[in-house]
């Protein structure tokens, strides 16, 4: 007895009416099995890079005054964050501010490039980023951010403030053109 199979021969197939003719069957193509690690790879990388640039834009390392200074010559012009309170007056030319910041008794000189927010005054306190210029004498400056305090006031000392307002500022109520009332002549001007 022979177990081997047989097979037909294209000549040996007969259709009869009615019948569809088989399809000649196509030679199955292997699934690459590379498609889906190379795929995982390139999402890996894209992830990887993300996570890098983000750890870098993160380590903008922060310095007060006094630090930046002590660490002038290791700093160079990279990029980081200085902190300091404004002293003496600002001097603003356009979008160019030039002023300075003083941390534990250390002035810095800066040159900031920009249009700085409403709350800059002296006596406030400002992180700014930029870098030391070459010569390592002046913080350039091109991003500002002020740090305020926490200390917010209760409703009724911005109601009093309110009042004071509509009134003048000084408790006295206001004319429609915003002066001070008519019974408030100055001392000596008439009687």
């Amino acid at each position: 007895m022979e177990l081997t199979p047989r097979t037909l021969d294209d000549d040996d197939v007969t259709v009869e009416e009615g019948e569809v003719e088989p399809r000649p069957r196509r030679p199955r193509r292997r699934r690459s099995r590379w498609a889906p690690l190379v795929v995982l790879a390139v999402v890996l990388l894209g992830i990887g890079a993300l996570v890098y640039r983000g750890l870098n834009d993160a380590a903008l390392y922060f310095r007060n005054a006094d630090e930046a200074v002590a660490q002038r010559d290791d700093l160079g012009t990279k990029r980081f964050r200085l902190q300091g309170t404004v002293v003496g007056d600002p001097v603003v030319d356009g979008d160019e501010v030039t002023f300075d910041v003083a941390f534990n008794g250390v002035d810095v000189a800066v040159d900031h490039t920009g249009t700085p927010p409403d709350m800059f005054k002296p006596g406030i306190p400002v992180v700014l980023e930029g870098h030391w210029n070459e010569a390592g004498d002046v913080f350039e400056s091109d991003r500002m951010l002020i740090k305020h305090d926490e200390s917010y006031e209760s409703e009724d000392d911005y109601q009093q403030r309110i009042g004071e307002a509509e009134q003048g500022g000084d408790g006295t109520p206001a004319t429609a053109d915003g002066a001070a009332g008519a019974g408030d002549a100055p001392a000596g001007a008439g009687g």
